[in-house]
């Protein structure tokens, strides 16, 4: 058994992409929220010691101006896009939590030395808090993922899924695919948010996290089979309990906000999720930075299904 260290340290929500240039591309919720970082490198291991660089930040004022959270890259259409969400300034918000989804664009070959354009906000009809947008493409199809707030259901997030007319632009009503609703999932907050979609065996699995941000965080799996209709959420079953959770014996704590990516070899997943090695938080555990990117193995069983293991061991 091997039990992992952080691959990047204080990065929380981090997002590993390998695209077809042989390079990973990491970006990743920074401690001041500021703006969006990227780093690129060859291998996984050589994105800890990559130059990061601040390819957008966020203006002083304005509706996109505080708590920059959970950036994504994707390369979507022949174009990289980020996918972020930001809240208003302090002088306009009503409160703390007033997100809503925004994208920015670079058509250069490296995104961490092109330039970028702020797209706008990703408009998904439901004016609320919103965030953790992802993408996928399946059939020729691009989708939007994300968590957002609908009136009338308890809680602060139900995750939703739209397709896309425009790497900027869902196309049609937003389908509601999974609730806060088990024990695990309502610790501290009502929550489903970070949802990522991984590929195999004939299905899709998309992972997503739950409660508060502290060990209390875990992450839970809905999967459709790759032929089923993935606007009918009929065509999602959702596990009763978490996939990894916390791993007190070894000082893992809160594992969640994951997304997945392919090994230097092409083939074997590997997840990626933050997590911290310590329960003892000052105050909100928002600004507490010691939020880790670790990245481990994911398996597979005899029934095409996800293993995810103990949090704290790549085994």
């Amino acid at each position: 058994m091997n039990v992992l260290q952080p691959l990047i340290e204080q990065r929380a929500d981090p997002h590993i992409y390998k695209h077809t240039d042989g390079y990973y591309y990491f970006t990743a919720s920074v401690p001041a929220y500021d703006g969006v970082e990227l780093r690129r490198a060859t291998s996984i291991r050589d994105l800890a010691s990559a130059e990061p660089v601040m390819v957008w930040r966020k203006p002083d004022t304005g509706p996109y101006s505080d708590l920059i959270w959970a950036p994504e890259i994707h390369f979507n259409q022949g174009a990289w896009y980020v996918y972020f969400a930001a809240a208003p300034s302090r002088e306009i918000k009503h409160d703390l939590f007033q997100h809503r989804m925004y994208a920015i664009s670079c058509k250069d070959a490296n995104p961490v030395t092109g330039s970028w354009t702020f797209e706008g906000q990703i408009d998904t009809g439901i004016d609320t808090f919103c965030l953790d947008a992802t993408t996928f493409t399946h059939k020729g199809v691009l989708y939007y993922v994300w968590a957002q707030k609908e009136e009338g259901i308890r809680g602060n997030s139900n995750l939703y899924i739209a397709p896309m007319k425009i790497p900027t632009e869902i196309d049609g009503e937003p389908v509601r695919l999974s609730i806060p609703e088990y024990d695990w999932e309502i610790i501290g907050f009502w929550v489903n948010e970070g949802p990522s979609i991984v590929k195999h065996g004939g299905k899709i699995f998309m992972t997503y996290s739950a409660s508060a941000t502290d060990e209390n965080y875990a992450m839970g799996l809905l999967w459709a089979d790759e032929n089923a209709d993935l606007l009918n959420p009929a065509s999602w079953h959702k596990s009763k309990q978490p996939v990894l959770r916390s791993s007190p014996k070894h000082k893992i704590f809160g594992p969640g906000h994951n997304s997945f990516t392919k090994a230097e070899d092409g083939v074997t997943d590997l997840l990626v999720y933050h997590a911290r090695t310590y329960t003892e938080i000052e105050g909100d555990p928002l600004w507490d930075p010691n939020r880790h990117t670790f990245v481990k193995t994911l398996k597979w069983d005899d029934q095409g299904m996800p293993v995810f293991g103990d949090a704290a061991l790549d085994d």
